[in-house]
């Protein structure tokens, strides 16, 4: 891999090192880009040991899929990967301006944000020690691990029935858990003509069981579940979207186009930081930040090619 400090200059900054922005490298660098990758030892789906639901890659470590990309890159003369911290970015289309943590400074043509999110599970005592194993957040991703076992879903909100009708051919049972927040009356009324349990009682904290993890709850019997399903508030993992003024949704996700363009023209974003047109949230996996990245990487390259030609960017 191409590691010359002395290039100071690219036609892309990839701003993260996960699957979108490493994918958004590969289809750089093949296109023979010079291209810079920034990446911290921070991801996501660091809590957990396993992933799945990608091709091929079905129960492999996140931390083995980025090493495998990583050395796919090393056969790319073109791409550069930092394992450096940009603090800011400005500047526009064809010059921005890209600041390190460590006070380097580099400028390239275009930016392609990927620096994910960062979650926040709720306040529940023993929640992030088993956050990526017993507890999770997508059924896509973790739920066939709790197959044959009670499955739990922390929450009070009108998204509750669909989660537990997802678990249907998952769990023996589910049991939805409101830590003492009140369900209005048609979700309730939905949840008892699915034979869900509803515990009404506040939860006073989880821990690990021998069928998987007890839920202690207030003036009640604790629950014993195989998996408990939460949905964790998540912010921007980076700054850059207030700092480059760009659109982003009621959620906080950067509003993107189908080809991964923001509304700052030269900045492209991808992953799950990324929502494209259509979808009511960002949908994150392993997979689809991937593919979310080449298809923001190979929309960059044709801009770069149709305005360095005098042709028509592609619309």
């Amino acid at each position: 891999m191409n590691s010359n400090p002395n290039h100071m200059a690219y036609d892309v900054a990839v701003v993260g090192a996960g699957s979108a922005g490493l994918q958004a490298a590969l289809t750089l660098g093949r296109m023979r880009r010079p291209v810079v990758v920034f990446g911290t030892d921070r991801y996501r789906n660091d809590p957990a040991a396993e992933m799945h639901n990608f091709l091929a890659h079905d129960g492999t470590p996140p931390a083995a899929l980025r090493a495998a990309a990583r050395a796919d890159l090393e056969r790319y003369p073109t791409v550069e990967l930092r394992d450096q911290e940009v603090r800011t970015i400005d500047g526009d289309a064809g010059s921005f301006t890209l600041r390190t943590a460590d006070g380097g400074t580099v400028t390239a043509r275009r930016v392609l944000l990927a620096t994910g999110v960062a979650d926040t599970l709720p306040d529940v005592p023993g929640l992030d020690a088993l956050w990526g194993d017993l507890v999770a957040h997508c059924p896509y991703c973790h739920g066939h691990e709790f197959t044959g076992t009670p499955v739990g879903i922390l929450g009070a909100d009108a998204s509750v029935p669909l989660r537990a009708a997802m678990l249907e051919r998952i769990a023996t049972r589910t049991v939805v858990l409101t830590d003492g927040a009140h369900l209005d009356e048609d979700t309730a009324g939905v949840l008892k003509r699915m034979d869900v349990e509803v515990r009404t009682e506040p939860v006073r904290g989880v821990g690990r069981s021998p069928l998987g993890i007890t839920v202690d709850v207030d003036g009640g019997p604790p629950v014993e579940l195989g998996g408990l399903f939460v949905g964790p508030r998540w912010e921007q993992a980076a700054p850059f979207a207030e700092q480059l003024d760009l659109d982003r949704s009621p959620l906080g996700a950067i509003l993107v186009d189908a080809f991964g363009r923001t509304s700052r023209p030269g900045v492209y974003a991808a992953g799950d930081i990324a929502q494209p047109p259509g979808l009511p949230m960002p949908m994150a996996s392993v997979l689809i930040a991937a593919a979310g990245g080449q298809l923001a990487a190979s929309a960059c390259d044709r801009e770069l090619a149709a305005t360095d030609n005098g042709l028509p960017v592609p619309a």
